[in-house]
């Protein structure tokens, strides 16, 4: 009997778990923010606050949560840039895809409401550095010297730096709302920042 119930009880707990992300990034798509509560999310998640409560101590944890489990889908996957050996073909390609998430209104929201979170606790700012940041960071910086040891890169280039020459002006327009995402603005940005940091 015992053997069972285990399978059962974990199949519940992670039906519930994804029920309660999935609320998060509705109500977070739907309302303003701050009138997102742990109450409501419990609510449209068919649970009770409790429940959430058990797994996550506050508000922001739970953004924080439904926000990675995005990440999470793509099968266990690790995080990798595309290498095709073309670099330019290669980040336009994830500089179309960045600009097109942050153009998307439900994404949109939950990013800001998280990027609200971040600012204003430190402990979910270090996780959030931990978990999704960094590994995206080596990632990205991955590629960029598979680029260099192709010649493609200057042997010699700030990788850190080339990849906030990259991704800070999409942020900042973003951040301000100060222009379009398009991709053609995706593409401009991989131009510019070839040509500073090319061979």
């Amino acid at each position: 009997m015992s053997n069972e119930k285990g399978p059962d009880h974990s199949r519940r707990k992670e039906r519930s778990r994804q029920a309660i992300l999935a609320a998060t990034r509705a109500l977070v798509s739907e309302e303003a923010y701050e009138k997102v509560t742990v109450e409501a999310i419990a609510a449209r998640a068919g649970v009770g606050k409790q429940t959430i409560y058990r797994r996550w101590p506050t508000k922001s944890a739970v953004v924080f949560a439904a926000f990675l489990a995005l990440s999470e889908d793509a099968d266990g996957q690790s995080i990798a840039l595309p290498d095709t050996g073309d670099l330019e073909a290669d980040l336009k390609l994830v500089m179309r895809a960045t600009a097109e998430e942050f153009a998307d209104p439900a994404l949109d929201r939950l990013i800001r409401a998280l990027n609200t979170e971040i600012t204003n606790d430190a402990a979910l700012a270090a996780e959030y550095h931990r978990k999704l940041s960094q590994p995206l960071e080596e990632a990205k910086k991955a590629r960029l010297r598979s680029a260099q040891e192709a010649g493609q890169l200057a042997a010699d280039a700030d990788l850190d730096l080339a990849l906030e020459v990259l991704y800070a002006p999409l942020f900042q327009r973003w951040l301000h709302r100060s222009g379009p995402l398009t991709a053609a603005y995706a593409d401009s940005l991989v131009d510019a920042t070839l040509r500073a940091f090319g061979p």
